[in-house]
C-alpha cells in the first residue's frame, strides 16, 4: 500500500528493539523448560497413534500413557525420548504402540539410559523423528503442488468462514457449500472446552459443543473433502484449526501431520483467556510454531480479543505491543513473516464520533508496521447488540475497512453475532455482504490517501508512541509481571499460577528432543 502514515523509522525501530528485550527473558525460559505436551508431541512426531479404549475413565491416548508413565518412573527432566526408545529396544518391540500396550499392562519399567545405551536410544529416536518431520515436509510440498494447480483466490483478502456443527460429518457439508458461496479458508471452531483438556481425543467425532473436536481423523476427513472442493472450485480451500490451550505442541503436530494451512496460535491468548499457566504456555508456543514453520502453516494470533475485554481505543497500543511480541517469538521460532498472521479487530464502540476513522487508523497502523504479513481482521462482536439491521451494515463498514487497508484475512461477520449461532441463511447473506464491498470496492485503496496532517494519520502515530511506552515499562518490570498486572486484556495471571503449571518441566543438562533439534537445524 506504501507508506500512507509517514511513520518514523526510528520510533518503528525502537518499538522493535524493545519487544525484542521484552521477550528475551521469556525466551531463555522457554529454552530451559520442557512440558508434557511438548514430549507427547515429539513421540507423535515419532510415530505414536491410536488410545487406549479399555481404560475405565474413557479412551486415553497411547501418547499420554507412555509419557505419564515415564513421568512416574523416572522423570521428564531428560525428556521422553530416551527413556521410551530405550524401552523399545529393551523389550524388541517393534513400534511405539506396542510399547504403549505393554505401559498400560504394566509391563514396562522405564529408566533414563546412559552411556552406550543412551546413545542408541537417542540414534533410534531420531530416525522415528525424522520419518515425521518428513511426512511434515512432504505435505507442505503438496500444499504448494495444489496451489500451483488450483490457484490462489483471485482477491485479498482471503475470505475466511467458521464452521462448527459438532459433528465432522456435517462439517464437511457446510464447508463445502461454504467453498462454493466464496469462502477461501474454512475454520473448523473446536468443542468448546477442549483448549483446556490436557490430551488430543482421538478418531472421527460427531458430537461436540459449539465447536467439533480437534482431533487428527478429523483433520484428515476435511482435508480431504476440501481438496475434493478445491477442484471444483478452481482455488485451494485451505484448513484451519486450533493449536491453543494445554495441547498446543501436539496439535501443531498433527495439523502438520495432515496438512492443515493455518493454524490459530498466539503466544498470550490461553494465559489471559483461558487461564493456562504462563511457562507452560510459553514453552508449548515456542516447540509448536518451530512445527509451524516447518510445514508452512499460516499462523494467526489472538489480539483482537483484547479489544472484547478491554476498550478498543483506550486499549489500542496493547494491541501493538502484542503484535510486536508475537513477531519476535515468531522469528526466534524460525517464523518468517509470510506465515505470521498477526490479529486485529473492528471493536470499537460504533456510537463514538469518528469510530470508523479510528478503525481506520489502527487497522492502517497494523498493515504499515507489518508488511509482509498476512493479517487477519476480525469483526465486531462486542458491540452486536442484537439488533440485525444494524449488525449487518456494521459487517458492511468492516469489510470497506479491510479493503480499505489492505488486510489479508477477513474473517466473515454475522449479522446474528450475539443472537443465535449462526443459520446458513445467516452465512449466505454475510458472504453475499462480503462479496458486494470487494465487488463494489476492491480496488478503492489506489485511490486512499488519508491526509497528511490529517485525523487517521495523527491517530496511528499516537498509538505507535502509546506502544513505544509501554514497551518500556515492560522491559523494566519483566513481561511475565506485565501479563500478571493485567496489561493484555484486563486479565491478571501471575506466573505460578494458571491450569496445566504441573506439566512443566526444567530441563536437565542431560536433556534430549531429536524434534527440537531438527526443527532448529532446519530454520
Amino acid at each position: 500500500m506504501g507508506d500512507l502514515l509517514n511513520l518514523d523509522p526510528s520510533v518503528v525501530a525502537k518499538a522493535r528493539q524493545l519487544a525484542a528485550r521484552a521477550s528475551e527473558p521469556v525466551i531463555a525460559l522457554a529454552k530451559a523448560h520442557t512440558t508434557v505436551a511438548v514430549e507427547r508431541a515429539t513421540l507423535r512426531l515419532a510415530g505414536i497413534t491410536g488410545a487406549d479404549t479399555a481404560h475405565r475413565a474413557g479412551d486415553v491416548p497411547w501418547v499420554n500413557r507412555v509419557v505419564d508413565t515415564i513421568r512416574d518412573h523416572c522423570g521428564l527432566e531428560h525428556g521422553g525420548v530416551l527413556p521410551a526408545f530405550h524401552a523399545l529396544r529393551e523389550h524388541d518391540f517393534t513400534n511405539l504402540t506396542e510399547l504403549a500396550e505393554a505401559t498400560a499392562a504394566g509391563q514396562v519399567q522405564y529408566k533414563v539410559p546412559t552411556g552406550r545405551d543412551a546413545e542408541r536410544a537417542d540414534k533410534l529416536a531420531r530416525t522415528a523423528v525424522r520419518k515425521g518431520l518428513r511426512t511434515v515436509d512432504r505435505n507442505r510440498a503438496q500444499r504448494d503442488k495444489l496451489i500451483a494447480r488450483f490457484g490462489d483466490p483471485a482477491q485479498r483478502p482471503w475470505i475466511y468462514l467458521i464452521v462448527a456443527t459438532g459433528d465432522i460429518d456435517e462439517d464437511v457439508v457446510q464447508a463445502g457449500n461454504a467453498a462454493r458461496a466464496g469462502a477461501d479458508i474454512i475454520a473448523v471452531i473446536r468443542s468448546t472446552g477442549q483448549s483446556l483438556l490436557d490430551y488430543v481425543p482421538e478418531g472421527a467425532t460427531h458430537h461436540g459443543f459449539a465447536g467439533t473436536y480437534a482431533t487428527q481423523e478429523n483433520f484428515r476427513i476435511m482435508r480431504a473433502a476440501l481438496d475434493d472442493v478445491s477442484k471444483e472450485v478452481g482455488r485451494y480451500i485451505r484448513l484451519t484449526n486450533y493449536a491453543s490451550g494445554l495441547c498446543m505442541p501436539e496439535i501443531a503436530v498433527l495439523g502438520g501431520l495432515q496438512r492443515l494451512d493455518m493454524m490459530l496460535n498466539d503466544s498470550m491468548y490461553g494465559i489471559l483467556f483461558r487461564d493456562i499457566n504462563p511457562i507452560r504456555t510459553f514453552v508449548d508456543q515456542r516447540f509448536s510454531r518451530q512445527v509451524h514453520a516447518r510445514a508452512g502453516i499460516i499462523i494467526n494470533t489472538g489480539e483482537d480479543n483484547y479489544l472484547t475485554t478491554a476498550d478498543a481505543v483506550d486499549a489500542a497500543h496493547t494491541v501493538t505491543v502484542s503484535q510486536l511480541l508475537n513477531e519476535h517469538f515468531a522469528h526466534e521460532a524460525g517464523l518468517p513473516d509470510p506465515l505470521l498472521g498477526l490479529g486485529h479487530a473492528f471493536e470499537i464502540n460504533p456510537d463514538i464520533p469518528d469510530s470508523f476513522r479510528l478503525e481506520l487508523a489502527h487497522a492502517l497502523l497494523a498493515r504499515e508496521l507489518f508488511p509482509d504479513a498476512p493479517l487477519k481482521w476480525m469483526p465486531p462482536t462486542k458491540h452486536m447488540t442484537g439488533d440485525v439491521f444494524n449488525g449487518h451494515l456494521l459487517d458492511g463498514f468492516f469489510n470497506l475497512a479491510g479493503v480499505l487497508t489492505g488486510q489479508s484475512i477477513l474473517l466473515v461477520g454475522m449479522m446474528t453475532e450475539a443472537v443465535v449461532t449462526p443459520f446458513l441463511s445467516d452465512r449466505d447473506l454475510a458472504l453475499a455482504n462480503v462479496r458486494y464491498v470487494l465487488n463494489a470496492a476492491g480496488n478503492l485503496r489506489e485511490d486512499f490517501r488519508p491526509a497528511p496532517d490529517g485525523f487517521i494519520v495523527k491517530r496511528a502515530h499516537q498509538v505507535l508512541g502509546e506502544a513505544v511506552d509501554l514497551l518500556e515499562r515492560i522491559v523494566d518490570d519483566g513481561l511475565l509481571n506485565a501479563i500478571a498486572d493485567g496489561t493484555f486484556g484486563l486479565m491478571k495471571r501471575p506466573p505460578t499460577g494458571g491450569k496445566g503449571a504441573d506439566g512443566v518441566i526444567e530441563k536437565t543438562d542431560g536433556y534430549r528432543n531429536p524434534a527440537t533439534d531438527m526443527l532448529e537445524e532446519g530454520q
